[in-house]
């Protein structure tokens, strides 16, 4: 740390005819440090960073144009940014929260952000309903509180929020760490090679360290997942994840059982099997956090040729809002900030891939109104007896909280979604919450069934 920045600055004069000079001279320094930090994210505040590379392992031009996965071997330099999504700036980086999973590549194309999470899906797949999540999930304007019956009410109103819900209900909804979670770019987007031939795509980042979670009550420590970042990187224990990716051709998107573009869901791995690209790794600290980590600026909208854009309604919306958000933030020319510059070019690919996914239709679904497959297959399949057990406690926890007059209405909503799913998870969960299930309820849940 360089102790100077705190000394008092020298007075320009001490002449009393430039007493005006002197009080110019102070404002400017009182100024910097007033000014140095900028206006604050709306999502994602409390971060954390690093550079590192990205290697290519496998041959991808059958699908790809893009130069960065053009030979095996290739390296590109990155840039990391993790964080709590929902959480606010001084809470703890261990609460129940989704984590951001922010990668910039600096390809001698231009800036490729994968802005993705530690989720393979989201809460809501309608950008008019992100409004209503937002305010479930902020601060009551009258009590200035965290409200259970507000989320709860917006679950029990939302069921295609259930498969999101489950996850991070589980013990996977607080990583023990950054370093040991998986990363996701949770939308679908589209792989355009030479040929012009277009592939669906959806990422994979998998932790070479291995996956682990906290379990059990949420734990309390502040920077918990700051501090092994840095200590991991400081003591050359570099952070490593494998990227795979899930292909799917035009043909077999017309024909899937689910949506491809709904973010609510998952291509099944049994369908379209994950398949090796490269390796991700983290070796060095940004010396100065603010520069790096809060004004790096990422947007879905940045891309490279060879990459593209697809109909996911929700990702249609953050490239606009993001781009929005961070020109706010950091101003216009925020491209040319350290972290954000690209030593090579700037592109100007935008346009024509958001016309091309602007203009890309496809027929209707026929379980589009299906929310409950797979948070149920979440439940039996990717789930322990043990995390389960967590699951089912987690839930039971936070329900108990709901209040107000609208409570019975709200649990008894949530209890048919959960059965829906499983009736395993719905009965042990009213258990749980000692309600009585009547055979109306069950007579209901099952003719959905």
């Amino acid at each position: 740390m360089d102790h100077n920045q705190f000394k008092t600055p020298i007075n320009p004069t001490d002449a009393p005819n430039n007493q005006p000079l002197h009080q110019a001279y102070m404002q400017n320094h009182l100024v910097k440090q007033i000014q140095k930090k900028s206006p604050g994210r709306y999502l994602s505040t409390k971060g954390s960073g690093a550079y590192g590379k990205f290697t290519v392992t496998q041959d991808l031009k059958k699908y790809t144009s893009a130069k960065l996965f053009s030979e095996i071997g290739k390296e590109t330099k990155i840039f990391a940014r993790f964080s709590t999504m929902l959480a606010e700036k001084g809470s703890a980086d261990t609460e129940r929260d989704i984590r951001g999973f922010s990668l910039k590549f600096y390809t001698e194309e231009g800036n490729w952000d994968l802005v993705g999470s530690s989720s393979p899906v989201f809460y809501v797949k309608e950008p008019s309903n992100f409004a209503a999540f937002m305010q479930s999930h902020s601060r009551d304007p009258r009590t200035n509180l965290k409200s259970e019956t507000a989320r709860w009410n917006f679950y029990s109103t939302h069921p295609e929020s259930l498969h999101q819900l489950l996850i991070n209900s589980s013990d996977r909804g607080i990583p023990f760490g950054y370093r040991h979670m998986n990363g996701y770019g949770t939308h679908t987007y589209a792989f355009i090679n030479a040929a012009g031939e277009r592939f669906w795509v959806k990422f994979h980042f998998k932790p070479k360290q291995g996956t682990k979670n906290f379990t059990g009550a949420e734990v309390d420590k502040t920077d918990f997942a700051q501090q092994d970042l840095v200590h991991a990187v400081d003591t050359a224990n570099y952070p490593r994840w494998t990227l795979f990716i899930q292909i799917m051709t035009m043909e077999e998107a017309n024909g899937y059982r689910w949506n491809p573009f709904d973010v609510t869901k998952v291509w099944l791995q049994d369908d379209f099997p994950l398949i090796e690209v490269g390796d991700l790794e983290l070796n060095k600290i940004p010396e100065d956090y603010f520069s790096h980590v809060e004004q790096a600026t990422f947007s879905p909208g940045t891309i490279v040729p060879g990459i593209g854009f697809s109909p996911d309604k929700m990702l249609q919306t953050r490239i606009f809002a993001y781009t929005d958000a961070h020109q706010n933030r950091t101003g216009l020319h925020a491209e040319q900030l350290q972290v954000n510059r690209n030593p090579y070019i700037q592109p100007s690919y935008f346009a024509s891939e958001i016309s091309h996914a602007a203009l890309t239709t496809f027929t209707s679904y026929d379980h589009e109104d299906d929310h409950y497959t797979q948070p149920g297959l979440f439940y039996t399949k990717a789930l322990t007896d043990e995390t389960r057990a967590i699951l089912v406690e987690n839930i039971i926890k936070s329900m108990k909280q709901v209040s107000g007059p609208e409570k019975h209405s709200i649990i008894n909503r949530q209890l048919c979604h959960f059965f829906r799913a499983n009736i395993e998870l719905g009965m042990k969960i009213a258990m749980g919450l000692q309600v009585n299930i009547d055979a109306n309820m069950m007579s209901h849940t099952m003719n959905q069934l």
